[in-house]
């Protein structure tokens, strides 16, 4: 889900021939499409051998469906980074995020936070384990359900403080990014796209796969608070 608006600008720039430049091989823009979910769903259905021609994940996933047999080795292509934010409900107060210690004593003070299914809730939980406070916000913790972002937890009032992907929490009305979790504790997830064993277009989308992580299209990651790799 982090990477779903991205992938549809991506798509459509490829579609449209690539940033200041026609590639007449390009077909219509409705030949490709994209179908965006939760992670978990996502991997479970390209596992359960459903028909699709290429996949996004978090490059774990990748690598797990690699192992299984499920994408092919030589396919994957690391596409972005992406970096973990905190934020609240637009109006609430803004606790300090500067540095480890004020994370930890915003998480400490909040009612209930707000976490992901994916890596970023993966990396959350390990952080409070570390910190030795997983005990006591175990019953301040919601976590999002699968397909759903945190930030509409934020935004509903559901959850006080939120963490989850900038990319997720961004541009979302009534939620307020406090910013980026500090350098010691930020938990960044790079995105890596796969060919599907099942996939009767494997050329085309290693072409497609290819223009996702060329340089052409760094400013477009950019602008959904993600950074190109490498």
């Amino acid at each position: 889900m982090a990477t779903r608006h991205l992938l549809t600008d991506l798509v459509s720039a490829f579609s449209a021939g690539g940033p200041g430049k026609v590639r007449p091989t390009i077909r219509p823009t409705a030949e490709v499409s994209v179908v965006s979910m939760g992670g978990v769903e996502a991997a479970k259905r390209v596992a359960a051998g459903e028909p699709f021609d290429g996949v996004v994940l978090a490059a774990g996933a990748i690598d797990q469906l690699i192992a299984q047999g499920h994408v092919f080795a030589d396919s994957r292509v690391d596409l972005v980074t992406s970096p973990m934010a905190v934020a609240v409900r637009v109006g609430e107060a803004r606790p300090s995020i500067e540095t480890e210690d004020a994370v930890r004593q915003a998480v400490l003070s909040a009612p209930s936070i707000g976490y992901s299914t994916g890596p970023s809730g993966d990396h959350l939980l390990a952080l409070f384990q570390r910190w030795g406070i997983a005990g006591d916000v175990k019953e301040r913790l919601v976590q999002a359900r699968p397909g759903i972002p945190v930030a509409s937890l934020v935004a509903s009032g559901e959850v006080a403080l939120g963490f989850q992907q900038l990319s997720e929490l961004r541009n979302v009305d009534e939620v307020d990014v406090l910013g980026l979790l500090p350098d010691s504790i930020q938990g960044t997830t790079t995105f890596s796209g796969g060919v599907a064993r099942v996939s009767t277009h494997v050329e085309r989308v290693r072409e497609i796969l290819a223009f996702m992580a060329s340089p052409a299209v760094a400013a477009i990651k950019r602008e959904h608070g993600m950074e190109p790799v490498g």
